[in-house]
């Protein structure tokens, strides 16, 4: 009877972790532009390997292994957010132009910071084609 209490509540934080991590996934490959992309993979992944790790320390018990997983639970949660502000500072000092849409949704020719400096601009991500 008490190992079905945690198993229950385990198996629903494994399996909405895993639900998240898929839908940043399709994030990933739908999103038009970088810093979307980034945006998608970097907070529901973040959700999903958390939800992940509390099904797993439900199951572990507390033990060595649980005392584990929290510490890695803290390694991501630390140092996920941090990379994704170091990735999107890097793109933006390369001169890597976030893809704005105007008020009606047309995007705009041009909208590349780097061109205020006199740097050329790297190539454009090309949007993907909307069904």
């Amino acid at each position: 009877m008490s190992s079905a209490l945690i198993d229950i509540p385990s198996w629903i934080c494994l399996l909405a972790g895993s639900v998240f991590c898929v839908i940043g996934a399709l994030g990933v490959l739908r999103m038009p532009d970088f810093y979307t992309r980034m945006h998608a993979a970097s907070v529901v992944d973040t959700l999903g390997a958390g939800l992940i790790l509390l099904g797993l320390i439900l199951q572990a018990g507390l033990s060595l292994v649980a005392a584990k997983l929290v510490m890695i639970g803290l390694l991501l949660f630390f140092t996920g957010p941090v990379a994704g502000h170091a990735l999107a500072k890097a793109a933006m000092r390369g001169g890597l132009a976030p893809l704005l849409a105007d008020a009606d949704g047309a995007l705009p020719a041009s909208t590349s910071p780097a061109s205020d400096h006199g740097r050329e601009s790297p190539a454009k991500e090309a949007a993907p084609s909307k069904p």
